[in-house]
């Protein structure tokens, strides 16, 4: 036996024939014979899930959901949306398409610099992150990262839907 930390998702009370007793509720067995029932209570804390996901599902830089539990699928991080036009038309574009496809994406629209907004992202543990950048969508790319992904992989802007809707169904 190997005594380890551990968190109470669960429980089962085996409450036998106190209550049943008590209601007079009763079955007849395969002879025939009246029987008292036996009863149990069960229950599960779905807030102790959340709290155990991420316990076996985090690192250094924060939270790594699994991607059915995360608050969104996607995240599209726009570096410079409120002072270049190409990258604000392009962001609000493709979050519409991805929207649109039935995808459960976030748009971090704030006007902070790249570090703070790749660090949050990572902290909230939302599992792919989508990044555009003027430079980028000039060569007509832009940058996917998964969040237990050590580096970003370029595609192709026009290719963005297809290649984040493959990502979804492999996870």
């Amino acid at each position: 036996l190997e005594i380890c930390r551990g968190i109470e998702v669960g429980h089962i009370f085996q409450l036998r024939t106190k209550y049943a007793e008590a209601m007079n509720c009763t079955y007849l067995d395969k002879e025939g014979k009246t029987q008292t029932m036996e009863m149990g209570c069960y229950g599960i804390g779905v807030s102790r899930i959340v709290g155990a996901a991420i316990e076996q599902n985090f690192d250094d830089k924060g939270i790594i959901f699994p991607q059915a539990m995360a608050p969104f699928e996607v995240v599209i991080v726009p570096i410079g949306y409120h002072r270049n036009e190409l990258v604000k038309t392009e962001a609000d574009k493709l979050y519409a398409e991805l929207s649109a496809a039935g995808i459960d994406v976030a748009l971090d629209d704030r006007d902070e610099r790249p570090g703070v907004m790749f660090a949050d992202m990572e902290l909230i543990g939302i599992p792919h992150r989508i990044t555009l950048g003027e430079r980028g969508l000039k060569n007509g790319e832009i940058e996917y990262q998964g969040r237990r992904d050590s580096a970003a992989t370029v595609w192709p802007l026009a290719d963005a839907q297809k290649q984040i809707t493959l990502k979804l169904c492999a996870a």
